[in-house]
C-alpha cells in the first residue's frame, strides 16, 4: 500500500512553500520529501487536527536509540503540554539541562480507507501534524496545574472544573512537559483512489470507506454515588 502516489485537489498555495499566510514557517524537516502539495502551515488547520486527537506520540533519543512513547496531550494557545510520572526518562531528561530535550511529536488521524483497483494505489485519508523542537519541564506549580487542567479538558472540554484537584502528593509524582509550537506542519490527504487509466476497465470495486470515531453512550462506575447524574457536557462529545 501506498500513501504518497495519489493526488487531490488542494486550496491556493505559496508555491515555494506551501504555506496558505499566517501560519509557520516552514523548515527543511516540515518540508515533505514527498506530495508537497498536501502539506499545510496556517495556524487554523494544525490547531484543528491538533485539538481532534487524543494521543500523540512523542519520539526522542534515549541512550543513542530512537524511542517513540504514546502520551496525552493538551494544547494552551502555541504550547503542547504532555505529562508522565516524574520517574519517565523523557520527562527526566527534559529537566536535567537548560537545552532540554531535541523531540519531535506527531498526531495522526485516519479519515478514510481508499481501495483502488490495483494493489500499488490503495491509500488512506488523513489529517497528520508534527512538531520539532525541545521539550522543557514545568517547574512552575501555577503553570503545571494549568497545564494539567489543560490535558483533562483536552480529552473532555469541561472536565477538569468537574473534578477534584490533583493534591500536593499527586502534583508531586507528576511531572509536565511543555513543547512550543514554532517548527510545524501539517499534511492532509482527501479524496477517491489515484488509479492508473489502464485498470479503470478492471473488474474491481474502487472507492473510499470513511472512518470516523463514535462515542459510546456513557457506562458510570459500579460505585457511583445514587443521584449523580451523567453530566451535560459529555452529551457534546
Amino acid at each position: 500500500m501506498t500513501a504518497t502516489t495519489d493526488t487531490q485537489e488542494m486550496p491556493e498555495t505559496n508555491e515555494a512553500t506551501g504555506a496558505t499566510g499566517g501560519g509557520y514557517e516552514p523548515t527543511d524537516r516540515t518540508v515533505p520529501s514527498r506530495s508537497r502539495e498536501r502539506a499545510r502551515y496556517d495556524r487554523e488547520t494544525v490547531h484543528s487536527i491538533l485539538d481532534q486527537a487524543y494521543v500523540c506520540h512523542l519520539g526522542f533519543i534515549r541512550d543513542g536509540a530512537p524511542v517513540v512513547l504514546p502520551t496525552l496531550y493538551g494544547r494552551v494557545g502555541e504550547t503542547l503540554y504532555v505529562h508522565g510520572s516524574t520517574g519517565s526518562r523523557p520527562l527526566l531528561a527534559a529537566g536535567q539541562s537548560d537545552p532540554g530535550l531535541p523531540v519531535c511529536l506527531t498526531v495522526t488521524h485516519v479519515d478514510g480507507l481508499v481501495l483502488a483497483r490495483s494493489a500499488f494505489h490503495h491509500s488512506i485519508n488523513y489529517r497528520s501534524v508534527i512538531v520539532h523542537g525541545t521539550a522543557h519541564q514545568v517547574t512552575d506549580e501555577a503553570e503545571r496545574r494549568m497545564a494539567l487542567d489543560a490535558l483533562v479538558d483536552h480529552v473532555v472540554p469541561g472536565r477538569s472544573a468537574d473534578s477534584r484537584p490533583a493534591n500536593a502528593k499527586e502534583l508531586a509524582a507528576t511531572a509536565v512537559i511543555r513543547l512550543d509550537l514554532g517548527e510545524v506542519s501539517a499534511k492532509i490527504r482527501t479524496g477517491g483512489p489515484n488509479d492508473e487509466p489502464e485498470d479503470m476497465g478492471l473488474p474491481y470495486w474502487s472507492g473510499v470507506v470513511p472512518v470516523a470515531p463514535v462515542h459510546g453512550t456513557p457506562i458510570p462506575a459500579d460505585d457511583l454515588a445514587p443521584g449523580i447524574a451523567t453530566p451535560d457536557y459529555l452529551a457534546a462529545l
